[in-house]
């Protein structure tokens, strides 16, 4: 109908928009990095190949479903971004036991190799077509134990995003409520626009210019009808048919 919002093409909430994430976006540079790593440095034949790729595509994926999950399901989302956060953590085992079983070197979390890395990322912008470049001296270096430790960091950025990511996730749950919720809550209130836009004001008392309340005559040959009665009623006695409104 005419002179009445459209809601019909709007969504209670927004989806999507996973690529301006930057838990995302580094996941997407552990992903790439990971299958360049495995088809560097570890036998094709291994099984490690597909559980390492797998894990860093399991990460990146889960981010993506997590969002696009959002408008319909916080539960769904909370849910998907969790596991996104176990496979990082999977993926972050096969690197560690990668260097250890090799007699490799492990960064330390503050050493300068490891400080590196962590600034690179601080200047990651979402609007940076590939990020990957930024980390391009280490994920290309010739030495196995540089590329491995520079993904071992990138993981931890990650998952410390994917941290920050569930806590926000679950205050809004707590303090917005899920999508039935909302969905619950948008109903009442277009019901409840829909009455006041349905229901006309009422008229003015013609005795004292006061607004007129719905009533029902209790006796007389009008016992049962209803008419306009002055809400002053009995100080003011003035009436009007249901008809004689202008």
């Amino acid at each position: 109908m005419r002179g009445q919002a459209d809601h019909s093409h709007q969504r209670l909430r927004s989806s999507g928009g996973y690529r301006d994430l930057r838990s995302f976006r580094v996941a997407t540079v552990v992903y790439d990095a990971t299958v360049a790593f495995c088809r560097r440095f570890i036998d094709p034949r291994s099984r490690l190949v597909d559980q390492m790729v797998q894990a860093a595509r399991s990460g990146r994926q889960n981010i993506a479903e997590g969002s696009r999950a959002s408008a319909v399901s916080s539960q769904t989302e909370l849910r998907l971004v969790s596991v996104a956060r176990a496979s990082l953590d999977e993926l972050l085992l096969d690197y560690e036991n990668f260097l250890r079983q090799r007699g490799l070197r492990q960064w330390k979390k503050d050493s300068p190799e490891a400080m590196q890395v962590r600034a690179k990322g601080k200047g990651d912008q979402p609007d940076q077509s590939d990020p990957t470049d930024q980390y391009v001296a280490w994920l290309q270096a010739p030495a196995p134990e540089v590329v491995a430790n520079a993904v071992i960091c990138l993981i931890h950025q990650t998952n410390y995003l994917l941290d920050r990511q569930l806590s926000a996730l679950e205050q809004q749950f707590i303090h917005k409520g899920g999508y039935s919720e909302c969905l619950a809550a948008e109903r009442i209130a277009e019901r409840q626009r829909r009455q006041r836009t349905a229901q006309p004001a009422p008229p003015v008392c013609p005795l004292c210019a006061k607004p007129m309340a719905l009533r029902t005559a209790r006796q007389g040959k009008n016992s049962g009808a209803q008419f306009w009665g002055c809400s002053a009623y009995p100080a003011c006695k003035g009436s009007r048919g249901l008809d004689d409104v202008e």
